[in-house]
């Protein structure tokens, strides 16, 4: 039995640099960061001179067409997800064991397990740990998804690697959303607060 589409807010991201989980349960502060920050990754193809990942930030995945503040976006996107009860989840679709041009992409059926997990509601009766940085919610295992590529720091063989990405990648976010700190989300400055807060922590 699917649940209704409204309890699930569920942003997208290609993350190059493999650093990222495949999903992620995030809280309501942290679903409305990621929507407002609406990050992706660029790679060789996709645009003319790109030679390797590139971070790019995209506010509500949708910049170029929104007419108003993205905090005024979030802000009704908060206000629906708390009236509704709706879970975030962060689902990744890029790289593991490594950046794009040492990593592998991540299988569409994998993909599609997760989003499947997601509206049955099985995800939310799992167990997770926290991630560093970023303090994603991962889950410890997902039918169909092998368990060791559920926390992305287990699919890298160069550990240090892993971490300066991981942190490279935290900065450019941090970058990014010091055009926001200047703005209330809503009404509720509490919300906004914890928005803030929300971020990678390092």
């Amino acid at each position: 039995m699917r649940r209704s589409s409204s309890k699930e807010c569920n942003p997208l991201a290609c993350d190059a640099f493999g650093v990222l989980p495949p999903v992620s349960k995030l809280s309501l502060a942290q679903t409305m960061y990621h929507f407002i920050s609406g990050y992706t990754a660029l790679v060789a193809g996709t645009e003319e001179g790109v030679k390797e990942p590139q971070a790019t930030f995209s506010a509500c995945f949708g910049a170029a067409f929104i007419m108003l503040h993205p905090t005024k976006y979030a802000a009704m996107l908060a206000e629906k997800m708390q009236k509704h009860g709706a879970t975030g989840w962060l689902v990744n679709t890029g790289w593991s064991g490594g950046s794009y041009g040492s990593g592998n992409r991540l299988k569409l059926a994998y993909t599609r397990k997760i989003i499947d997990s997601i509206h049955s509601g099985e995800l939310l009766n799992a167990n997770y740990t926290k991630s560093e940085v970023f303090g994603l919610e991962i889950p410890t295992e997902i039918e169909g998804v092998p368990s060791e590529i559920l926390d992305p720091q287990n699919t890298w063989s160069d550990k240090k690697a892993y971490t300066d990405t991981l942190l490279k990648l935290g900065g450019l976010f941090k970058k990014n959303f010091e055009g926001f700190v200047n703005y209330q989300i809503g009404e509720d400055n509490q919300l906004t607060e914890e928005i803030l807060a929300a971020g990678p922590i390092f």
